[in-house]
């Protein structure tokens, strides 16, 4: 071992020991003493935002006047969900709920429960005119008892605190924070934050933005790459990990690498036991249901799926992976010609996560025939569509692997008319996609109020953590009360898009 990484796993100690000797009076604050914390922490990510944004729009490349999309990412999202935990905690301070009242919710006929989260106040109706959000609870929730399982942690007379490891993804700014104010926030755990070497550039923003947390020592934050991450997964110390990352790196964690990690995870036998929580990625289908649109219609929704390609280059956890067409939809090559002319039209970006070139080949590999928009220069990828995918080929890569980066597939399913296709899109998607993270479904109003009741079945049918209608399922990302994460049911030895959610900040 060098004496480097001998001197870094010292530190690493040290930081481990203070939080563990922390955590229960973290744990045991006041609720007044966390919302003075969530104040000052949104004073900071205000402080620091612009500093953020300069970062990333730096390391990923973009033109200085391009900041819009950072924005969004960072700052705006960390700050809403922020604003909405205090809001939250304020509100069962004063009468032991989280600001979702009984008239919120209702029962299915099936009888799962069912509750109206969004817009919940009037700046929500302002930034999101025409969204509704919905949460469909666990089916052994009942209607009387769903506001019990609300702030568990704050109805605990003696908490205990844990020593939670933080392992942020590389590729989108907001989502170590976010993971770490959950942890904090809803499960009361003291935390020890690993940035991703990608863009470890948001060190000395969460240093800032955590600073009181850090000095009081409910916080740490450290960088490096794969030998730190596993020296603090296997340290002792450690309670409970969260990564947002890849299946790849979770099994690595859970099983380990190599031949003996296989092993392990065909015997099913775990060399690490905490309790890990996950957020690991999918691909993201979009169901398209087959209607009479308009002009003005087909142009939105292919400038909507092209924006879901493209934005942050594509390395996004809920990018579209695979529109879903039916095949004698009428109008299905002018919606294909309309994305293809959008496509055209974008620049093309830097190619800045790891292995992006490599995957883009591979795909490449698999579907020569797949059309490209721009050219491969100067660390840029062209965008990359694989249209007309065979969907009885189940182990195309196209629905087995996402391809993290600005590549998406298309395929048809042959049905007899919009019922059917829904229904045959359903479950197509279900069983042939990897992970279940999140989808779009889009229909238009004409063909929605025709099948209502199959899209109602559509959705409760559908295994997917979110299920956006008509627009790109990243909203469900940002909006904070919607809860972010995959469809509940995974085991370690088959994780897909993960367990658990964060961003839940009712």
């Amino acid at each position: 071992m060098s004496t480097n990484l001998e001197n870094e796993q010292s530190l690493l100690d040290q930081k481990i020991e203070k939080l563990q000797l922390n955590k229960d009076q973290w744990a045991q604050k006041s609720i007044q003493e966390k919302i003075n914390a969530l104040d000052h922490i949104l004073v900071q990510i205000g402080k620091l935002a612009q500093r953020q944004v300069d970062l990333a729009v730096q390391a990923k490349g973009l033109p200085t006047d391009e900041q819009a999309e950072e924005w969004l990412g960072g700052p705006m999202v960390q700050a809403r969900i922020a604003r909405q935990m205090k809001e939250s905690l304020v509100h069962f301070s004063q009468n032991q709920t989280t600001g979702i009242a009984s008239k919120n919710a209702h029962a299915r006929a099936d009888g799962q429960v069912v509750v109206d989260i969004f817009p919940h106040q009037f700046l929500d109706k302002m930034l999101f005119m025409g969204f509704k959000a919905q949460l469909w609870l666990d089916p052994k929730v009942k209607l009387d008892q769903f506001q019990d399982d609300t702030a568990v942690f704050y109805r605990q007379s003696e908490p205990k605190g844990k020593v939670a490891l933080v392992l942020a993804a590389g590729n989108v700014a907001s989502i170590g924070l976010l993971d770490a104010l959950h942890k904090l926030f809803v499960e009361g755990q003291v935390c020890l934050i690993k940035f991703n070497p990608v863009n470890e550039y948001l060190y000395e923003i969460f240093d800032g933005v955590l600073d009181e947390l850090i000095a009081q020592g409910f916080v740490a934050l450290t960088k490096g790459g794969a030998d730190i991450g596993e020296y603090l997964c296997q340290h002792p110390k450690i309670d409970e990990i969260h990564i947002t990352g890849s299946d790849k790196t979770h099994d690595a964690i859970v099983y380990g690498v190599g031949e003996e990690g296989k092993a392990r995870k065909e015997r099913r036998e775990p060399r690490n036991l905490k309790r890990i929580s996950s957020e690991l990625g999918n691909v993201s289908p979009v169901i398209v249901v087959p209607g009479s649109w308009t002009q003005k219609e087909i142009q939105f929704h292919a400038q909507n799926i092209a924006t879901q390609l493209t934005n942050n280059a594509g390395f996004n956890c809920n990018a579209v992976r695979m529109l879903i067409l039916h095949d004698e939809w009428a109008q299905k090559r002018e919606f294909l010609d309309a994305l293809r002319a959008v496509l055209s039209k974008i620049p093309t970006r830097k190619a800045y996560y790891p292995g992006a070139f490599d995957r883009f080949a591979q795909f490449k590999s698999a579907h020569p025939s797949m059309e490209t928009f721009g050219e491969q220069a100067q660390g840029h990828l062209p965008w990359g569509f694989v249209f007309d995918v065979d969907p009885n080929n189940e182990n195309d890569i196209c629905f087995k692997q996402e391809a993290f980066c600005g590549l998406a597939g298309q395929t048809a399913l042959k049905a007899k008319d919009a019922k059917d296709f829904l229904e045959k899109a359903v479950e197509f998607a279900n069983h042939q996609m990897w992970g279940t993270l999140n989808m779009t479904l889009i229909i238009d109003d004409r063909t929605r109020k025709v099948l209502k009741s199959e899209l109602d079945h559509a959705i409760a049918s559908l295994k997917y953590g979110s299920i956006v209608i008509n627009h790109w399922a990243a909203l469900s990302y940002g909006m904070g009360v919607t809860a972010w994460g995959a469809y509940p049911g995974h085991e370690m030895h088959d994780i897909q898009s993960g367990i658990g959610f964060v961003h839940n900040s009712f």
